[in-house]
């Protein structure tokens, strides 16, 4: 029977739950019919006198293999899946640009500001994880996740073809994270196909959260297992980290 990743011990207990390190139990959350929209710039605005990370706050805010624990690890590369399965044309255009932008990494586009990046390879599953914080303005990263929360409706089920005319069967659905920062989304890309090994299953969760006038972005993929647990507790995490590195930084000031 398969393992089923679960949320390691360093990361729980930094998220204050009463999980043990085998899982961690969220509260209840609506469904995706039943939850309301993601705040707008006008319901969840952000300061607009706090100042922007420097490149050293940014880099601090970041979550390295010592918060997640084992399994994870510095990454010891791209993974082997992006070239193969990411690099395709899809239809409709929304899904051609979910697939551009989780092959550049680039969520929000380009920075206007300070960006932070680390990747993380799970040594047990191959799974590999992209973390960045990016300082940018606020109507831009509530454009993203507009656009992210848009995505279960216009790439339900999608077909992805690739220069070698392989044909790739997509579907896109919603994730629910925890409720912290100012807003947040979360969607988890699935492509299965076949491949010179055989039949696969490439599972892919996208989050971004908005935390004043930055934001975190997360990608957490691999062939087969990926759990959402480790998602949604990364994003949790994150998100802590990044207000208490902006409170510092607004005390410096």
């Amino acid at each position: 029977m398969p393992r089923t990743p679960a949320v390691p011990l360093v990361l729980a207990s930094a998220l204050l739950t009463a999980a043990t390190a085998c899982s961690v139990d969220w509260p209840e959350t609506p469904s995706a019919a039943e939850r309301p929209s993601t705040p707008t710039p006008a319901q969840s605005p952000s300061p607009a006198a706090a100042p922007s990370l420097t490149r050293a706050q940014t880099e601090a805010a970041l979550i390295t293999e010592t918060d997640l624990g084992d399994p994870w690890m510095p990454t010891e590369g791209a993974a082997t899946w992006r070239d193969g399965l990411l690099k395709a044309a899809a239809r409709p255009a929304e899904c051609q640009r979910l697939l551009d932008t989780v092959y550049t990494d680039e969520l929000f586009g380009t920075a206007t500001g300070t960006r932070a990046v680390v990747a993380l390879d799970d040594a047990w599953d191959g799974a590999q994880l992209r973390y960045q914080v990016v300082t940018q303005r606020p109507a831009e990263v509530e454009s993203t996740l507009a656009w992210l929360r848009s995505l279960p409706r216009r790439c339900a089920t999608f077909t992805a073809t690739t220069a070698q005319g392989a044909v790739r069967e997509g579907q896109v659905s919603g994730l629910e994270l925890p409720d912290v920062g100012d807003a947040r989304e979360a969607v988890r890309l699935t492509l299965t196909g076949e491949s010179a090994e055989g039949e696969f299953t490439l599972i892919l969760d996208v989050a971004a959260v908005r935390v004043g006038a930055d934001a975190l972005a997360l990608t957490n993929g691999g062939i087969g297992e990926v759990s959402a647990e480790v998602t949604q507790g990364v994003a949790e995490l994150g998100a802590t980290r990044l207000a208490e590195v902006r409170k510092r930084g607004r005390a410096e000031v």
